[in-house]
Parts: C-alpha cells; structure tokens; sequence
C-alpha cells in the first residue's frame, strides 16, 4: 500500500490562509497576458460586477498547487507533476486582498508506468465567503 491509497476518503486540510493581493494578480495577468479590466484596473472594477479586482479563476486554479503542497506531504517518491484537471469550476470570485485557504480529498489511486496517479478533490474557500471559490478534481502523479 502506498501514502496515497492511506489517503483514499480522508479530509487534508484545511491550509493556512493565503493573501491574494493586487500586486498577485497583475503579475499573473502580466504572465498570462490576460490584462482584463476586472482584475487589474481598481478604478474601474469599482464600477463592475464586483465592485472590485477580481482574481483570475486559473490563478485561483494554479494556487491548489502550493496549498496541497501544505496537506499532502508525501515520502517515498522522487518527484510529483501536475497530469490534468478532469473538472474545474468557480463558484464564488477571489476579490483582491481576500485569504483563500483550501482542503483537499483523495478520491482514486492508480498504478501508472513508474509511479502511481491520483484524482485529488480540491476545494478554495475565501474567508468570509459563503461558495468555495474553487472546487477542481486535480489529477497528480507521483513517480517513485
């Protein structure tokens, strides 16, 4: 049995809570060249659906990364990769200066060439926010 199939079923998490500032967003959008006005300029989103910046939901998205990095403290492998993303959605946005925090679950585990590869149920709440802001079936592999 390995450390993920242990983790099949159990709640990891939640994380510590992680700042998504302005200046975040501009560089993602800046990476990205995604420059769109509901995430980077203040004046106007003032004035928008939000009545702020929003995060990027792929921001939102490529955070799970280095939050279950906090949860999910695995040994026994030499490396672990990013494989794909089987669902993904946004429930709630990510106003700028808000804290995100996540949880995740272990749904399946099989063997692959070399490793093995799971389906990662992770879930983003924004403090103070009633909807996750995130919730995407993150699929991980980790190689021995």
């Amino acid at each position: 049995m390995s450390a993920l199939t242990d983790l099949i079923g159990k709640e990891l998490g939640p994380t510590e809570w992680f700042e998504v500032t302005q200046e975040r967003i501009d560089q993602f959008a800046e990476a990205t060249d995604d420059p769109q006005w509901i995430h980077t300029d203040p004046v106007r989103a003032a004035d928008g659906p939000f009545g702020t910046t929003v995060a990027h939901g792929f921001l939102t998205l490529s955070l799970c990364v280095p939050l279950m990095t906090q949860t999910l403290a695995l040994t026994g492998y030499s490396m672990g990769v990013n494989y794909g993303v089987n669902k993904v959605r946004f429930p709630a946005p990510v106003p700028s200066g808000s804290r995100i925090r996540a949880r995740f679950a272990v749904q399946t585990v099989e063997e692959v060439t070399g490793g093995e590869q799971a389906v990662v149920l992770g879930t983003v709440e924004r403090e103070g926010g009633e909807k996750p802001v995130c919730v995407a079936e993150l699929v991980v592999r980790m190689y021995r």
